[in-house]
């Protein structure tokens, strides 16, 4: 197969799975948001993505966000699903459709400052630390709800539902409960019915557990190396 080949296959196999998963868990494909991981990976591959109708992307870091917003321009929704920086908020705020990672709140102080100045209002997730690990990013749960009611407050941030990411896993089954107690979660913050706070989302899963994700209760799923490969491609 030609390299354009490999990747139109490596998508529509990744669809088929999402379809199969949804439908496992009484949904369809189309409530799944598919988020294509463009970490290092270079535009003339990523417009291999975007013929297949792959049209959300999702960035790790500002620079190369920035760098392929300007070839790309309004052809794909940016997505910056990494650690964002309060002093690199600007050079994304007028590009991003959604912020999938605000964890703390001088952070979504910054995402609405900017927000603002730029006349606009952003979507935004949460990203909760389901796990508890030390080397994850997140809100705790148990300080999530005060922290909701802090950033329901901002008129230019709309918070569009949670984010998590799993530890890696040999067999995704064994991480189930993190997808699933972001789900619970989820619907416990809805019934709290906060001003300014839509649990749409559910930002989890990636290339090795999207499938028990979305039988949890993801909606968007952030898969990069299931379709490019290991990222071992040439520049360009």
């Amino acid at each position: 197969m030609t390299f354009e080949q490999v990747i139109e296959s490596n998508i529509t196999d990744v669809k088929a799975r999402i379809k199969r998963a949804a439908e496992k868990s009484g949904r369809s494909a189309e409530d799944i948001l598919l988020v294509a991981v463009t970490k290092t990976i270079p535009v003339n591959t990523i417009e291999l993505a975007i013929r297949k109708k792959v049209n959300h992307l999702g960035e790790n870091r500002v620079q190369e966000l920035v760098e392929k917003y300007d070839i790309l321009k309004e052809r794909c929704n940016w997505h910056f699903i990494g650690r964002l920086q309060t002093n690199k908020v600007k050079y994304i705020v007028d590009k991003v459709s959604m912020v999938h990672s605000v964890d703390r709140l001088n952070l979504a102080q910054e995402i609405q400052k900017r927000a603002k100045a730029s006349g606009r209002v952003l979507d935004i997730l949460i990203q909760v630390n389901i796990s508890g690990e030390d080397t994850k990013a997140g809100i705790s749960p148990e300080n999530l709800v005060p922290f909701l009611k802090r950033v329901a407050n901002f008129p230019n941030i709309k918070v569009k539902g949670l984010m998590t990411i799993a530890p890696y896993a040999c067999d995704p089954e064994d991480i189930r409960w993190i997808f699933r107690g972001l789900k619970n979660i989820s619907i416990d913050i809805g019934r709290e019915n906060i001003d300014n706070i839509d649990m749409r989302y559910l930002s989890m899963g990636m290339s090795n557990d999207f499938e028990v994700a979305i039988e949890e209760g993801a909606n968007i799923v952030r898969i990069g190396s299931s379709i490019f490969g290991e990222r071992h491609y040439p520049k360009g």
